[in-house]
């Protein structure tokens, strides 16, 4: 995946560092654009080679030659790539193949020798804590906590916490590729097999569902978060077979009785089989058995029903952590509490929306739904934060043609990143941005079809026709316009209409009243559509002087 960052904002500058994640089965660059500004990053650049380190010598333990030679080569690469993309700083874990191997040590002293790369070699706790910054980057977790769970080639890290802070970060040995090697021989896995991997994996599991059950407090129900290659691989394996597959895999939802099915089809095939499922790689499903038993088993001791795959995991967390340490983060919980904010404002910067016009016309947006409530939208409060950031990226259209901009809106906020949203909640702000202006929603349209629910469609016709308001009252490059106040017309118990009243900002001493007829008149050219959508007349009325209409 690779996304190129615009500029940065006057007097600002992006700053750019890489991070590398050795692990057991694969090495992980990510380079990353860090905005001081905003104190969040987006990835420009990220890679995934298979090195197999987890493939020791079975006498001695040791990295094995082969799979030395396979790091050296990579991490080559990945070091000379980040280079060419000007970072000031490259940080590199190394975990549990590396930190378990008795020769570890000396192939990280010759990493540094040789490549100029200085490694950390992580603890299994501070795997899972990387982690979890990882993942605190990419979801909203809100007020609710939350299971987190990555299952590694050699290592299996369980975390709970919220967004304020992690509770308890536990590490297990055991992973993918130590399963496969350790104890599966012969596939299709026999029922005997399968139960003696199971059985080893709860005995395994017990201490880590111990710690993280223990730091639950009375009455909480986590959610549980998959991370890494497996729950990626079971989300893309599930997701082939929707009838509108998602474009990504972030926030993608697997019920338990759906995993079950998977893994019990996956457990009855042959290597062969699996290498020709085209939703998998060819490594991956080499595997994917070990690993999807790791998964099972834990739902099963976490007694969770579902799974939320996140695609933000330890490289993600090294970016985070040296935030942190640069002082560019003044602390995990706001980082996380102002995910959505921050996610909208990198979009909305990438195609150089007008952000002081866009900041007005969510200023408007919000004044509206506000005082229209009954009126004009009947949302209990999860539109007015949907609202807020389509009304934010509105205009980014702008930056392919201005003819039919809308349009080229909702492609752009589809296909581009809302961390903290989910898949729904994702497709709405971008669809009531494609309703901002001309027609209303019609069934034909690809951004209706994908709104399937008939309270999310309510929800998007009523935050469009908002958005279409507001978007109304901001058409000149300055701001006139200081507040507006929104009244029903006719009996409370069945309004007729509703009458807006604009007053203009006030003028400076000796300088005239501003004139808002131009923006009484965009205005009231939205009568049609508020009549459509609502059944409601629209009355305009300005400043003295200004007729109602």
């Amino acid at each position: 995946m690779t996304v190129s960052p615009s500029s940065p904002a006057p007097g600002t500058a992006l700053r750019r560092v890489a991070a590398i994640d050795i692990g057991t089965n694969s090495i992980h660059l990510l380079i990353a654009a860090v905005d001081p500004l905003l104190h969040s990053f987006s990835v420009v650049l990220a890679e995934k080679s298979a090195t197999r380190l987890g493939e020791r010598d079975p006498d001695t333990g040791h990295l094995s030659a082969a799979s030395v030679e396979r790091a050296f080569l990579t991490l080559r690469h990945c070091r000379d790539l980040a280079h060419s993309h000007g970072v000031e700083q490259i940080v590199t874990a190394a975990t549990s193949a590396v930190r378990e191997a008795p020769n570890g040590r000396e192939f990280l002293a010759t990493l540094q020798e040789q490549l100029g790369l200085e490694v950390d070699l992580v603890s299994g706790p501070e795997e899972a804590r990387l982690i979890y910054l990882g993942v605190l980057s990419g979801m909203s977790f809100g007020d609710a906590p939350h299971f987190i769970l990555d299952i590694g080639g050699g290592s299996t890290e369980l975390v709970l916490a919220d967004g304020r802070d992690a509770r308890a970060l536990t590490s297990t040995r055991i992973g993918a590729v130590r399963l496969l090697r350790e104890f599966i021989q012969e596939e299709p896995l026999p029922p005997s097999r399968r139960q003696f991997l199971e059985a080893y994996i709860q005995g395994a599991l017990d201490p880590a569902v111990a710690q993280v059950r223990q730091a639950l407090r009375p009455g909480e129900s986590p959610v549980l978060v998959g991370t890494s290659g497996t729950a990626m691989a079971l989300a893309a394996l599930a997701a082939a077979e929707d009838a509108k597959p998602p474009l990504k895999l972030q926030g993608y939802r697997l019920s338990r009785a759906r995993i079950d099915q998977l893994i019990d089809r996956l457990v009855a095939m042959t290597p062969e089989q699996r290498r020709a499922l085209t939703a998998i790689n060819d490594r991956r499903a080499e595997i994917i058995v070990p690993g999807a038993l790791i998964l099972q088993t834990a739902m099963t001791m976490l007694q969770a029903k579902e799974l939320v795959v996140c695609d933000r995991a330890l490289r993600e967390g090294l970016i985070v952590d040296w935030m942190l340490r640069n002082q560019l983060l003044d602390d995990r919980f706001a980082f996380q509490s102002t995910i959505r904010e921050r996610t909208v404002r990198h979009l909305a910067r990438n195609y150089a929306v007008d952000q002081p016009q866009a900041e007005r016309v969510a200023a408007h947006a919000l004044s509206l739904y506000d005082q229209t409530r009954g009126l004009l939208h009947h949302d209990p409060g999860p539109g007015r934060l949907l609202l807020w950031a389509a009304a934010q990226l509105h205009g980014c259209g702008k930056h392919i043609n201005i003819a039919a901009y809308h349009k080229h809106t909702w492609y752009l906020i589809r296909h581009g990143e809302l961390l903290g949203y989910s898949e729904i909640e994702h497709l709405m702000v971008a669809a009531i941005a494609r309703y901002h202006r001309r027609g209303l929603p019609k069934k034909r349209h690809e951004s209706w079809q994908l709104i399937e629910g008939r309270e999310e469609r309510r929800t998007v016709s009523e935050m469009a026709l908002l958005l279409r308001l507001a978007a109304a009252l901001d058409r000149r490059p300055q701001a006139l316009i200081g507040s507006l106040k929104v009244k029903a017309v006719g009996p409370k118990a069945a309004a007729t209409g509703v009458r807006v009243l604009l007053r203009p900002q006030a003028a400076e001493a000796g300088q005239p009243e501003p004139d808002l007829s131009l923006e009484c008149w965009s205005l009231r050219s939205c009568a049609d559509a508020v009549a459509e959508a609502s059944g409601l007349a629209l009355v305009v009325e300005g400043p003295e002087g200004t007729p109602p209409t």
